[in-house]
């Protein structure tokens, strides 16, 4: 067992026999509970759907999540079921390269990986089964349980977030997103972006012989926020239909999308009170570009696991996880804004910008990476509560 390791098992501190009631079993819920119960807290997972599954799609994990998901023993089951991911590449609307940003060659003993989201759950939901966690499945918690401690993991449209904070009002973007899985044997492990004026389009292979695809239009139509609402495939082609590469042989394997409109939210006010605490997307939601969502919400459940243990007095710990997450969140959120104005670029301005990057891909690209280093070199399981 390694050293990081042997700290996701804990210490037993103050955590011993804490009683402790998750809402949501999300990735922000799940990992919450595996940390914190291999801390020696007693912890009840409430998720009001019926079972613990996700029909989701592709996720990224860059190394700063990676680092947690060792420490809690999932290293090696995670191995088996993604992908890792080698590079980044930026490509024009015609396919041509932009940039490729290559974490293999620049980062050989960083993990980044690709993985579809349903899997990472059922891994998860494995692991914390095992540790004893209690599963109330169909629970719809409104108000905070009988418990020590109280964590908001309930996402977008989070309960816990609205006591905390009120009512508040997202903006919305003008962007509108699709999102599917196709089969696809292409496994080079690489994620693809494709950027056109106002348009973007992702993708990257998944384990099992399948291909994920976000796609992203500046539009007025307005949706609803969240993407369980489905829409014709022809509205996606029909979007996409000028963009060449591999791009229309994906586009056309697509049987079913699903659609949702992009709202930005405003880090939280209020992340806790000493006895209920937010976490993942209910404490700081993101636009999907920096493919940090899934990976902030696991930094947060170590962080929080630790300093629980760490510090006994349970208001003085909840301040601590709050001071020590608010900066690097709001940070990430910013950069995830920035990219989505980035990868949209129109005119001149498109011009410029694609010319300035090929001429850091030929000349500088290890430099090209180092920017993200505040990003992927974070190691949660290093620091100190």
């Amino acid at each position: 067992m390694t050293e990081r390791q042997k700290k996701g098992r804990g210490a037993m501190g103050s955590l011993q026999d804490r009683q402790i009631a998750i809402i949501g079993g999300g990735v922000a819920g799940l990992t919450a509970a595996l940390a914190l119960s291999r801390r020696g807290a007693r912890v009840t997972l409430h998720e009001r759907a019926p079972a613990i599954t996700e029909v989701g799609a592709g996720l990224q994990l860059s190394p700063n999540a990676m680092r947690v998901l060792d420490a809690l023993g999932l290293g090696p089951e995670l191995a088996r079921i993604s992908l890792r991911s080698h590079a980044v590449e930026l490509r024009n609307m015609q396919g041509a390269r932009v940039l490729r940003l290559d974490m293999l060659a620049h980062r050989p003993n960083a993990e980044f990986r690709l993985i579809h989201r349903a899997r990472l759950i059922d891994c998860l939901a494995g692991a914390v089964q095992a540790a004893g966690v209690t599963l109330r499945l169909g629970s719809d918690i409104q108000t905070p349980p009988e418990a020590d401690l109280t964590i908001g993991a309930d996402g977008l449209r989070s309960r816990m977030r609205q006591i905390l904070n009120g009512r508040e009002a997202p903006f919305f973007t003008h962007q509108t997103a699709w999102r599917t899985v196709i089969p696809d044997r292409d496994a080079t492990p690489c994620a693809q972006v494709f950027m056109g004026p106002g348009r973007h389009l992702v993708s990257y292979p998944l384990a099992g012989g399948l291909r994920n695809i976000v796609a992203v239009m500046e539009r007025n139509a307005w949706q609803e926020e969240g993407w369980s609402h489905q829409d014709d495939p022809a509205n996606l082609r029909a979007a996409f239909a000028d963009f060449r590469g591999p791009v229309p042989h994906w586009l056309d394997a697509v049987e079913q999308v699903h659609i949702w409109g992009l709202f930005r939210h405003e880090v939280a006010r209020n992340w806790q009170n000493g006895h209920l605490v937010l976490i993942g997307d209910a404490a700081h939601p993101t636009l999907p570009f920096m493919a940090q969502g899934a990976v902030m919400a696991i930094e947060d459940a170590w962080h929080l696991a630790a300093c629980l243990d760490a510090i006994p007095d349970q208001p003085q710990a909840l301040s601590r996880f709050e001071a020590s997450r608010r900066d690097r969140t709001t940070r990430i959120v910013a950069a995830a804004n920035a990219n989505a104005r980035n990868y949209h670029l129109t005119g001149l301005r498109r011009l410029i910008g694609h010319s300035a990057l090929r001429l850091a891909d030929r000349l500088a690209p290890k430099l090209a990476l180092s920017r993200f280093d505040w990003l992927y070199d974070h190691d949660p399981t290093s620091e100190e509560p």
